[in-house]
């Protein structure tokens, strides 16, 4: 039987360099070309470990690869901090650290997703890129007006005839091109958030549990389609508090001798999983007596900010239930199922 191997590959765009570490901590470097990946793939054993980071084209390389070997570590560089703040930066030296650190079992994964979820993903971050880019735009004639005495209505910037109006304001000539630029690019980011908003409509349809998360009343599509996103596989959780954990909902511990402190929720995970789930929790407990009553009590007790966070968490346990089970909702706020539901 051959030698287990510990295979740590640093990623650029265009070569990779390989260490392989073995059992004896016998070391071997060597740099290839991208193009150079059938060959690569064939130095390759069905016993190897490979660890590499994550990078614009790690998806590829890990789908090249992950046939071939026993098991491929995709590492947050962030999250590993030998390597992203290691003084000796340099292309060999990251690969050697990940072999090592593979071999001794330390490393911080990074879930790989099925493709299709990744697409969804990418869809999803480009779509809060451009609401978010919007805003700031809306937030720069707001801020034109206001110097100029002219204050517009909360949502006056939000409809087609709210941006005509804006531009018929009484202004100075270069105040009014600089509110003209402004207003054809929000018009052209309206227009391309809709395109994406359908396309995500469609694709997100297609995701596993989507059909499960949408019977829960105060989740619409888009908002299954982004918890979809980020969960993934939900087997990949063994309990809630793990999936809690994943998305940043639980409190940072603290210790202090014997004495062991709660803080802030991590905000661990991804921002826009978090604020989505924090949504729908927040329209599902206006249908729902129960969240709504668990809701109240803790705000009475602990505050609204507190509260709002117990009640994300104590949804996200409905949402692990639901896609663990594949439950489909017949009725979401008494709880009863559809009966052709598994």
């Amino acid at each position: 039987m051959s030698e287990k191997r510990y295979i740590g590959v640093d990623l650029h765009r265009r070569v990779f360099t390989c260490c392989v570490r073995l059992e004896n901590g016998r070391q071997f470097l060597s740099e290839w070309r991208l193009e150079q990946m059938p060959q690569f793939l064939k130095k390759l054993r069905g016993t190897d470990e490979v660890a590499v980071e994550v990078t614009g084209n790690t998806r590829l390389f890990y789908d090249a690869v992950a046939p071939h070997v026993a098991r491929v570590v995709v590492v947050n560089a962030n999250q590993f901090r030998v390597i992203s703040q290691s003084v000796k930066k340099t292309d060999p030296n990251d690969a050697r650290n990940l072999a090592l650190y593979l071999a001794k079992g330390l490393l911080p994964e990074v879930r790989m997703k099925e493709k299709q979820q990744a697409q969804v993903a990418s869809l999803l971050q480009t779509r809060d890129r451009l609401v978010k880019l919007r805003t700031a735009l809306k937030n720069k004639i707001n801020n034109l007006l206001s110097a100029r005495g002219i204050e517009l209505e909360k949502e006056e910037l939000s409809s087609e005839k709210g941006l005509t109006r804006v531009l018929a304001k009484d202004v100075e000539e270069l105040t009014l091109f600089e509110l003209q630029v402004l207003v054809e690019q929000i018009r052209s980011l309206n227009h391309s958030i809709a395109e994406l908003e359908k396309v995500l409509d469609r694709e997100g349809q297609k995701l596993k549990g989507h059909g499960n998360l949408t019977s829960i009343k105060g989740i619409g599509s888009l908002g299954a389609s982004i918890l979809l996103s980020v969960i993934g596989d939900v087997r990949d959780f063994p309990e809630e508090g793990k999936l809690a954990a994943y998305f940043g909902i639980v409190p940072r511990i603290h210790n202090s001798n014997e004495t062991e402190h709660s803080g802030h929720i991590t905000k661990r995970g991804s921002k826009l999983g978090r604020t989505a789930l924090v949504q729908c929790s927040l329209i599902a407990k206006r249908y729902s007596p129960y969240l709504a009553s668990y809701y109240e009590a803790i705000r009475c007790r602990r505050g609204t900010g507190r509260a709002i966070i117990a009640l994300a968490r104590k949804f996200l346990g409905v949402i692990y239930r639901t896609l663990k089970n594949n439950w489909v909702f017949e009725d979401f706020p008494n709880f009863v199922l559809r009966e052709t539901a598994a």
